[in-house]
């Protein structure tokens, strides 16, 4: 079964042919982050309007790149949710245009879900059910997975995701946006040990907070002035890394599972695959982290987790846009 996926979130363009759930006939993204970066920060309005602009063309060469027709297509996956509005109408409108022009079904897409099946749609995946962790620029979230369509949120970030940390710590440093790669590329020539900087479950739970060690890095930068930025992302990274590691493990342990499934684009974070590889080996868990090439958003993932859910619904699929963050 061949699956047109369709992903506007954010700020990439994407559009993605995937064969019966796993096999990637085409993934065509067109990021408008070079955009972004003078601002520090996605703008909605320029993001939406890189939609307007490129989703015909992207839609178009993954179509190309599949050697496919639009015909040959069985249904259409798209992006519903969350993400920012503006840019998933963009996104949804073409794939209702396009479902009701072909009389092909539509599948809506949870991006966050989707980010968890990109970690699994190649090798195959674990047993259900599974830990899922969602970490990006606006998530953090854990998910007990019982099925492809069956989560049950078991913890969440209070104010400001893994993502944002990461960008406003970039920001507080001038280190340029987006702040991810580079913080991660500095920490590895730093001293995680330099700076005590506190990061911890928020009352016991399994739900994180990382808004105070953010203020915590800019109120160390503006006392000591001077400041060796690799000592400084190095210590910040180990902070919210491991109390994002410690709440993960404490879902497993709570849940009886041995299973443990990641995805978004902190997924791609260098120490963070290091960390997890440590307790996997440790304490006998199966670790299923996606490929590079899948960490950031893609409509590879919709396409993939778009056919899973129509194979469990098995009819065109009804449903309203969510306008959640």
């Amino acid at each position: 079964m061949l699956i047109l996926g369709i992903e506007t979130s954010c700020d990439e363009t994407a559009a993605s042919v995937v064969r019966d759930g796993r096999d990637i006939l085409s993934n065509i993204v067109s990021s408008s982050i070079a955009k972004h970066a003078k601002y520090g920060g996605v703008v909605p309005e320029i993001a939406t309007r890189h939609h307007v602009e490129n989703i015909d063309t992207v839609i178009n060469r993954s179509l190309k790149e599949a050697r496919l027709a639009i015909s040959n297509i069985d249904a259409v996956a798209v992006t519903e949710g969350p993400g920012l509005v503006a840019a998933l109408l963009v996104g949804v409108s073409c794939a209702r245009a396009m479902s009701y022009g072909l009389g092909k079904p539509l599948i809506a897409i949870d991006h966050l879900k989707a980010h968890l099946y990109s970690a699994v749609m190649k090798d195959g995946g674990p047993d259900f059910p599974f830990i899922g962790l969602v970490i990006s620029g606006g998530h953090t979230r854990l998910y007990l997975v019982k099925d492809f369509n069956r989560f049950e949120l078991v913890g969440d970030t209070l104010d400001d995701a893994v993502g944002e940390a990461y960008d406003k710590v970039a920001k507080i440093l001038g280190l340029g946006y987006p702040g991810g790669p580079v913080v991660d590329a500095l920490a590895k020539k730093g001293n995680p040990r330099a700076i005590r900087f506190t990061c911890k479950p928020v009352n016991n739970s399994l739900d994180f907070s990382f808004s105070g060690v953010k203020t915590a890095v800019l109120y160390y930068v503006r006392e000591k002035g001077r400041i060796r930025k690799e000592d400084t992302c190095a210590s910040f990274q180990e902070s919210v890394l491991g109390v994002i590691v410690k709440n993960t493990l404490k879902a497993m342990e709570t849940h009886k599972i041995k299973s443990l499934v990641v995805g978004g684009g902190v997924s791609a974070n260098s120490r963070l695959r290091e960390m997890m590889q440590r307790e996997a080996r440790y304490r006998g868990l199966k670790l299923y982290f996606p490929p590079l090439s899948l960490c950031s958003d893609n409509a590879a993932m919709v396409a993939g987790l778009g056919y899973r859910l129509y194979k469990y619904r098995g009819a065109r699929v009804t449903w309203e846009i969510r306008y959640d963050n």
